[in-house]
Parts: C-alpha cells; structure tokens; sequence
C-alpha cells in the first residue's frame, strides 16, 4: 500500500526490513511511531544510534558488549574450562535464561554455508582456536543449531579441535518435554534413542 507522505512510506519500509517484521506490523509500528512526542521520537532514535555506536563485540567471546569484556567473559566465578559455541548473540540469551549452564560461550557470528558464500574464514573460528590453544579450556559443546549447516560447522570444528586434546560435545537431540511420541518425526525419534542416557 502506497502513502502519499513519502517519510511514512520509508518509516514502513524500514520497520519491515528488520527481521521477523511482516509488512502489517511495520505499519503498526510504523503509525505508533507518530503518535509519539517529539522527545519520545528522539529518545527511540536516540537509542538506536547510542547502541550502534556504543556496543562491539567481546574481545574473548564475540558477544555484544558495551565494555571490553562481556559481563559473562569477565565473571570470576564462570568456568572457564568449558565454551559452549554458538551461532549468534540470541542463543547465549537463550541458554543464560535457562540459568543452568555455567560455563562461558563464543559467538561464532553465523554458520558455515557455501550456497550462501559464508565460509569459515568469515566466522569468528580463529579466535576460538586461540582460546582453546591457550590451555584453560577442557571441554567444548557445540550448540549449533540442528541445520544442514548447523550439522557441517559443529564437524568442521569437530575435526579443527580434535588435535588440541579437548573434549568436544555436541547437544543431544530428542522429543521435547511435555510432547507426545505420536506427534514427533522420525529424525527427532531416532535421534532420542541415540541419545538416551542411563537412569
């Protein structure tokens, strides 16, 4: 849908470029946005442009950080013996929700996949070899996700690790809590016997 006031227009084709926004929500968004003081306009954009000028990555992890190191990477009481490997920035978010895992992460900033040009060399798996060759580190889990690329990049940086001596896991996979067996596919299922564990 076409507005005649052109700033309208690119407020709403901004809003749906982010991801996740369909083009309804970016109109919603979009129209809230004017409804908004002029101060509370400033202080939303404001925000924007303080948090892309103020926030890089962690000098260990490559987690987003407003500070040298990210408050994870700078907790003393964190184990340092274990780095849980991600893809982005969401799944630490996703794993400290949890509040079980302890450990410390690197952020590999996107996975392996050729039919998207993305090669290791663009990833953030150098720096992770660094801090494994330093000595500390004991045991390194790979929480990628269950993609085809997902799959490939935890292998490729199965074999990487391998001559360093280090522990390297990978998440178990398996029916989900609270599913029923009838509703799961077969990967998933085969996936839960493979992984099942002794009681």
């Amino acid at each position: 849908m076409k507005y005649g006031a052109l700033p309208l227009t690119r407020l709403i084709e901004q809003f749906a470029s982010l991801p996740g926004i369909g083009r309804k929500t970016a109109q919603r968004l979009a129209f809230y946005i004017l409804t908004l003081t002029k101060e509370q306009a400033q202080e939303f954009a404001g925000a924007i442009l303080d948090a892309r000028e103020k926030i890089k990555y962690c000098s260990v992890c490559r987690n987003y950080t407003d500070q040298e190191l990210c408050e994870i990477c700078g907790d003393p009481v964190r184990d340092k013996s274990t780095v849980c490997v991600v893809e982005d920035a969401k799944d630490v978010a996703a794993f400290e929700r949890t509040r079980e895992y302890r450990g410390l992460y690197h952020v590999l900033g996107g996975l392996i996949s050729p039919m998207d040009g993305i090669g290791p060399d663009q990833l953030f798996i150098k720096e992770l070899l660094q801090r494994v060759q330093e000595g500390t580190v004991q045991e390194v889990i790979m929480a990628t996700n269950p993609t085809v690329e997902g799959e490939a990049t935890a292998m490729y940086l199965g074999r990487l690790l391998k001559p360093f001596g280090v522990k390297v896991t990978r998440l178990a996979y398996g029916i989900p809590v609270g599913s029923d067996l009838e509703y799961a596919d077969e990967v998933t299922l085969f996936k839960a016997l493979e992984n099942r564990s002794e009681l």
